[in-house]
């Protein structure tokens, strides 16, 4: 049970990772966890051993019942209790643990709009996965209100940052393109797969600060998380995209361990 002075409950103080789990596997733990330790010392919270985590996990993937087929496995890691306001406790006492639930692979492209929710670049969250979620929450809403899938984030500048929960890439006269992480972008897993994969293949990606604008030039378009993989774009507002072959291009990397 979390006890009511959680501060990942009542402030968003904490962070998270969501893994893809193939067969009871957990894909890129490694690296999740290295995220995550690296939130930790932005956040100066204690970084949580790796077993520890892993053990969690598994123990959750257990208990739902998914160790065939693919699951997504969230480990939340709260500052703990403590603390008046905003202040945290002199030695902080993260609380883990870890669930799992079904993750059906995506049906086909997804269809996106421009959220009118902004990221903000200037933040530290903007590039960690915090509990305070709810820009991204509001996007997403936005976005199904719409009748999409997903919404592109901008960020202040009105540079394309990201979708509510995944990083995008475009493609254009042949070279491929990725907002910067200063946009205001989480360092995604897959993302540096991909960008690591397309290096391989002689193909360069661009990390760039890129108008909304720019990025409806594009002739192609995907979003790449963990537990997605790779997903084409059909539509970005009443711009159509030809995703598939993109998306074929870099499978690839999803490979890469």
């Amino acid at each position: 049970m979390i006890p009511l002075d959680d501060r990942g409950l009542l402030l968003g103080d904490g962070l998270f990772e969501t893994l893809l789990a193939l067969d009871g596997e957990l894909v890129w733990a490694e690296a999740h966890l290295d995220r995550l330790a690296a939130g930790c010392v932005t956040l100066g919270l204690p970084t949580p051993d790796p077993m520890e985590a892993a053990r969690q996990m598994r123990t959750a993937l257990a208990s739902a019942g998914l160790q065939r087929g693919r699951a997504a496995v969230r480990l939340t890691l709260t500052a703990g209790s403590g603390g008046r306001g905003l202040d945290r406790p002199g030695t902080p006492t993260p609380r883990m643990f870890a669930v799992a639930a079904p993750a059906p692979a995506p049906a086909g492209p997804a269809r996106l709009v421009v959220s009118e929710v902004r990221r903000n670049e200037g933040s530290p969250a903007s590039r960690l996965k915090t509990l305070a979620y709810l820009d991204n929450v509001l996007a997403r809403a936005e976005a199904r209100a719409a009748g999409a899938d997903e919404a592109l984030m901008l960020n202040n500048r009105g540079e394309a940052a990201s979708a509510t929960a995944a990083n995008v890439f475009w493609m254009r006269e042949g070279r491929l393109y990725t907002p910067a992480l200063a946009c205001g972008v989480l360092a995604g897993i897959a993302r540096a797969h991909v960008i690591a994969f397309a290096a391989g293949q002689g193909l360069e990606t661009v990390e760039v600060r890129a108008s909304l604008d720019e990025v409806l030039q594009a002739e192609a378009m995907v979003l790449s998380n963990s537990l997605i993989g790779l997903r084409p774009v059909a539509r970005l507002g009443d711009r159509a995209f030809t995703g598939r072959d993109l998306a074929a291009q870099l499978q690839g990397a999803l490979a890469q361990s």
